[in-house]
């Protein structure tokens, strides 16, 4: 990374070292690139056009209505809420998850945040898998650890990882391995034997093992992807990350949840007490509802994720520029490359400008993935159509 030249007199240069070169992704710039056209499709972002059903707003509403203002107590989250968590895991994964292995956070990055705070510091590095979402590097970097990929592979036209050189990529510095699954932006998934194996490996060594399972119920066959919930026991060295934000149309809410060993409890919670203090009771009582309630919208934003990733693969799968992988059987993205484009930076602007059509770049996710683009289909399946139709046109 290109470090900033700094003026040693500044009050930047006297911060942690890895917070120096702390910046946003570029999707931010090509939307100012992007700002003022009118008729601009964009699906750059990790967010659906959704809004929060009804009866989520109306739980938050109503919990308002009667005063539920006030701090939440219980640093796990509200009981009622960490009861119907456990319920609906158990239930989905075919496993019993006490009440005891969840804390609540506001966010699922939250829950990333907290997860690398147990376990990294500086001379430590964290193992992940690549291409991913970028928040994942930047809090292991954060922590002041090093962040090591270690990038799928593309075998045919489908995405593998090489788990000898996941575990070779290991050292007596790593603390913890990393995936996300099914993966942003690829749509890759772990399967149960892959979870095996990385449980057995972390038993052997010592590393911890953490899946964001974020899009675990955005998948076009079951109930769910497969969950590391579903090889872990208790005290195993593993947490998962969720949230309510994809599956429940409840992005702008931030609240998530963590999965860990049961003796872990105590301490999540007090860092909980000090990194953020709980979640708000109001937005507890929207994902309560979202829980009891939810099933029906988590199948029709699942419908329509699915329609729109048929929309686009039918339509790009036109183009003899477009490369496309197989089609994930899950997440919210279609993740493709430009036949002769080594710059996706250099594509997307071209979209932009051209197409009227914004989408991300895939640098963002790895350096070896700079020449993939992401597109978000968790729309209409027309408008995605059309948005493919526009990018066909200037191919």
């Amino acid at each position: 990374m290109k470090r900033l030249a700094l003026d040693p007199t500044s009050a930047l240069a006297a911060i942690r070292s890895p917070l120096i070169d702390l910046e946003t992704d570029n999707i931010a710039t090509l939307a100012e690139r992007a700002a003022g056209k009118p008729d601009l499709i964009a699906l750059w972002y990790g967010e659906g056009d959704v809004v929060t059903p009804e009866y989520i707003r109306q739980a938050a509403k109503d919990a308002l209505d009667q005063g539920q203002t006030f701090y939440v107590p219980q640093m796990a989250g509200h009981p009622a809420l960490t009861a119907a968590l456990a319920a609906y895991q158990s239930d989905l994964h075919g496993v019993e998850l006490g009440e005891d292995r969840t804390t609540i956070t506001p966010s699922g990055m939250q829950a990333v945040h907290l997860a690398c705070t147990l376990l990294l510091q500086a001379g430590d590095n964290a193992v992940y898998v690549e291409p991913q979402w970028p928040n994942i590097r930047r809090a292991i970097e954060m922590a002041g650890a090093e962040a090591r990929p270690v990038p799928l592979q593309m075998v045919g036209d489908d995405w593998r990882l090489d788990l000898d050189r996941l575990f070779d990529s290991c050292d007596a510095r790593t603390r913890a391995i990393i995936l996300s699954s099914p993966s942003n932006p690829s749509g890759w998934m772990a399967d149960l034997d892959l979870y095996r194996a990385l449980i057995e490996f972390s038993r052997k060594t010592g590393i911890w093992i953490i899946s964001d399972e974020v899009y675990s119920r955005l998948v076009f066959e079951g109930r769910a992807a497969p969950s590391l919930l579903q090889v872990a026991e208790p005290e195993d060295l593993a947490m998962c990350i969720n949230g309510f934000s994809k599956a429940w149309a409840m992005t702008g809410w931030r609240i998530g949840w963590l999965n860990h060993p049961v003796s872990l409890a105590p301490v999540v919670r007090a860092m909980t007490q000090y990194m953020n203090s709980g979640t708000a009771a109001m937005i507890q009582a929207g994902a309560l509802a979202a829980i009891r309630q939810g099933e029906p919208t988590v199948e029709m934003i699942r419908d329509r994720v699915k329609g729109g990733m048929e929309a686009a693969y039918a339509v790009l799968g036109r183009s003899n520029s477009v490369v496309l992988p197989k089609r994930p059987g899950g997440g919210m993205y279609t993740f493709f490359r430009i036949e002769g484009e080594e710059d996706a930076n250099r594509a997307c602007l071209r979209m932009i400008e051209e197409a009227s059509v914004g989408l991300a770049p895939g640098g963002m996710f790895g350096a070896e993935f700079k020449g993939w683009i992401r597109m978000c289909v968790a729309r209409e399946p027309d408008q995605i159509a059309q948005a493919c139709e526009r990018l066909v046109g200037i191919l």
